[in-house]
């Protein structure tokens, strides 16, 4: 079984369009969706329509990404843990290719290829950033795939964590997001962790979704300096060190 954990921020008609992405394509699959709403109360009517089970989890005040992600997965009851952001949508199931990738024990963790609206490839599989990518990524020289698509399985140093799929148990052990990180730099750190306890991170250009990109730290100040808090945040983190003298 598959638990698949979407968070909402007043987002209900993006997650209405992949719950019925999800009624439409994955109707093969065991899952169950875990809906978190994190900033106010949405519109939840019809919620019933759909022939899987979804459970809704209501916060009382706004909690981060890794804090809802990992809120929701003590609720979970799949063998299977995907983290999913209400911008994204699919035109064929990107789940059971994924899942029988993570039947190889070595991997971490799993992702798609990522499409924007306009069909373009982005850059959702990555090496690890360093103060010289960060300034290049700024005036705008690196901000492209970093791996060549040469073969139907990539191996990154991290996948965004706008679609991630683990096997429970390995989400489980290395004790899933770690919560001090608000908001950004959450997916790099968790790959990082995978790697340093001996897993693989892994895409498969078999699987493709598209991402409508939200694109908030472009555009708000408050998402902004969440975004340079955690990636200050990372390059002090004890896994950033550890990486660096593997």
């Amino acid at each position: 079984m598959l638990s698949i954990s979407i968070v909402s921020h007043n987002q209900i008609e993006l997650v209405r369009y992949l719950l019925d992405d999800l009624e439409k394509h994955c109707r093969s699959l065991s899952f169950e969706v875990l809906l978190t709403i994190n900033t106010r109360i949405e519109n939840l009517e019809s919620l019933e329509q759909y022939p899987y089970p979804i459970v809704v989890i209501k916060n009382n005040h706004v909690l981060g990404f890794g804090q809802n992600h990992n809120q929701a997965f003590l609720l979970a009851k799949g063998d299977f843990f995907c983290v999913l952001n209400p911008d994204i949508r699919f035109y064929s199931d990107p789940f059971s290719n994924l899942i029988n990738i993570l039947v190889d024990e070595s991997i971490g963790v799993a992702a798609p290829l990522v499409l924007d609206g306009c069909g373009r490839i982005e850059a959702s599989a990555r090496k690890y950033p360093n103060p010289f990518s960060i300034i290049a990524k700024l005036i705008k020289l690196n901000f492209q795939m970093q791996y060549p698509l040469t073969q139907t399985e990539i191996y990154p140093d991290w996948v965004a964590g706008m679609f991630m799929i683990f096997r429970s148990e390995v989400f489980r052990k290395i004790n899933g997001f770690d919560e001090r990180y608000f908001l950004y730099y959450e997916d790099v750190d968790i790959c990082a962790r995978l790697a340093l306890a001996g897993k693989i991170v892994i895409l498969s250009t078999i699987s493709q979704i598209t991402h409508f990109a939200q694109r908030r730290s472009h555009r708000s100040w408050q998402y902004f300096r969440w975004h340079i808090k955690s990636m200050l945040s990372f390059f002090l983190s004890k896994a950033y060190w550890r990486l660096l003298w593997r």
